[in-house]
């Protein structure tokens, strides 16, 4: 048990972000690995890596399907369990947690069965073809199985986070990823099994991830407990966490939809090849969005738990560091990924014809990268302070008001090459996005300082 439960509220903010962002941006720098090395992998395998490659990409849109149900009960409970421990509420907290860890497991239970049943038929409407189809199957097949294990790794570390615990946090990811790079090669070349021996080191990987989570979270060193007197889910509890993380659910969700929308405009306009490409750019755009989450998931406790006290002072201090690291960060990736573009594509492939190919997508794609930390910042601070709707609007319109619709027009604005104007809604949508985020947070920050300013209501 942490003796000292009030240091969110009283440790210097600076010293403070930097003790909890430095594990959580290496824990999702880990987790980028985790995602990323079974594609390098797969990538390089013998005659067969391009078009392996592809496949498996195709199932992305499914892999992210359940990544965002983990995000909706964890991005809303963990941040609601922070807001009442602020307010010295414990027993709320670990009746947030309770009902979260339910309700999970339902939700596991629910999608194994969904992706055993159809996710070939999925699979060939997001993007694969008769080529790729193969493989997709081989690898979603046994993903599915590791569903539960996803699914409670990612949504119940974040539990352990929103209480300051850091580095555990860190070390339920380390335990996965390092798993993952050592069977990947093993399963997928030594014992042959190519996509499948990808998917199964997957699975283990998460599985132990999952039992060192819920062993933390069960034991006697964390403040909030798994404790079966609160598996009786309660709606009151519940649906506040499910309507604070709608948000992040939508925009990991309608990350399926656009990588689904991305994949089927661009085997209409460039075949395997584009989806190819496609793969890596969303696994390059890891490199941005991953770290810049875990530094929003480091400054959310502390957000959180000062709102929660009232601390107007803390909590603006924490957001300007957390947007200075957020800008800092994104434009220094912009810079190596423009500069360095074959040195990204070529960690996924060997195959020169796919490299050449995605050299200049990379560019056009991440185009305005540089301006996403700003995106980021107010978003993950939107869910910090408890505001559900504001965090929904800016998610829904920078994907489905933008992208998605710009995925259809821009080939038709750009007809003279219709597949990089297809990558091309991604640099566009960012810049109305952010521009649109950034002035609505302005207002929605400053109203939400002034309430708290104000004498609490007895």
């Amino acid at each position: 048990m942490n003796n000292d439960k009030e240091f969110l509220g009283t440790e210097p903010v600076g010293k403070l972000l930097l003790r909890l962002a430095l594990p959580t941006v290496t824990a999702q720098l880990i987790n980028m690995l985790y995602n990323l090395v079974d594609r390098i992998y797969i990538g390089h395998i013998k005659d067969v890596g391009a078009t392996a490659l592809t496949g498996v990409g195709v199932c992305m849109p499914l892999i992210l399907i359940v990544s965002a149900f983990a995000a909706l009960i964890s991005n809303g409970g963990a941040p609601r369990a922070s807001i009442a421990m602020g307010k010295k509420d414990y027993e709320s907290a670990e009746a947030t947690l309770g009902n979260c860890f339910v309700a999970q497991i339902i939700i596991s239970v629910v999608l194994t069965a969904v992706l055993l049943i159809w996710n070939r038929d999925f699979l060939m409407a997001f993007g694969a073809s008769e080529n790729t189809i193969g493989y997709a199957v081989d690898y979603m097949n046994i993903y599915a199985i590791g569903t539960i294990f996803v699914q409670l790794t990612l949504g119940m570390n974040a539990f352990i986070t929103a209480q300051g615990f850091a580095k555990t946090g860190m070390l339920s990811v380390l335990i996965g990823a390092v798993t993952n790079i050592i069977l990947d090669p093993i399963l997928i070349f030594g014992f042959n099994m190519g996509v499948q021996g990808a998917a199964l080191a997957t699975i283990i990987s998460q599985a132990l991830s999952c039992a060192w989570v819920l062993l933390f979270l069960v034991g006697k060193k964390t403040n909030l407990r798994i404790r079966a007197r609160y598996f009786r889910i309660q709606p009151r509890i519940l649906f506040p966490s499910l309507a604070l993380g709608i948000s992040t659910f939508i925009m990991q969700a309608s990350e399926s939809v656009v990588n689904i929308c991305f994949n089927s405009s661009l085997q209409l306009y460039g075949g395997d090849m584009a989806v190819g490409a496609m793969t890596i750019l969303s696994s390059v755009m890891q490199f941005a969005m991953l770290p810049l989450q875990g530094m929003g998931q480091g400054s959310q406790p502390i957000i959180s738990y000062n709102y929660g006290a009232r601390n107007v002072d803390r909590v603006k201090k924490a957001f300007w560091l957390l947007l200075k690291a957020d800008c800092c960060y994104s434009f220094l990736l912009w810079g190596f990924v423009m500069l360095f573009p074959r040195l990204f594509a070529s960690l996924f492939t060997s195959d020169a014809a796919l490299i050449d190919f995605t050299v200049p997508a990379l560019r056009t794609y991440l185009a305005v990268l540089f301006i996403f930390g700003i995106q980021m910042a107010c978003q993950m601070t939107f869910v910090s302070i408890g505001n559900a709707l504001m965090s929904a609007i800016a998610a829904i319109v920078r994907k489905f008001v933008l992208l998605l619709p710009l995925i259809y027009l821009m080939p038709h604005l750009f007809p003279g090459n219709k597949t990089f104007a297809v990558y091309l809604a991604e640099p566009v949508t960012d810049t109305l996005a952010v521009t649109f985020t950034a002035i609505a947070f302005y207002f929605t920050f400053r109203k939400a300082l002034a309430q708290l300013g104000k004498p609490a209501a007895k």
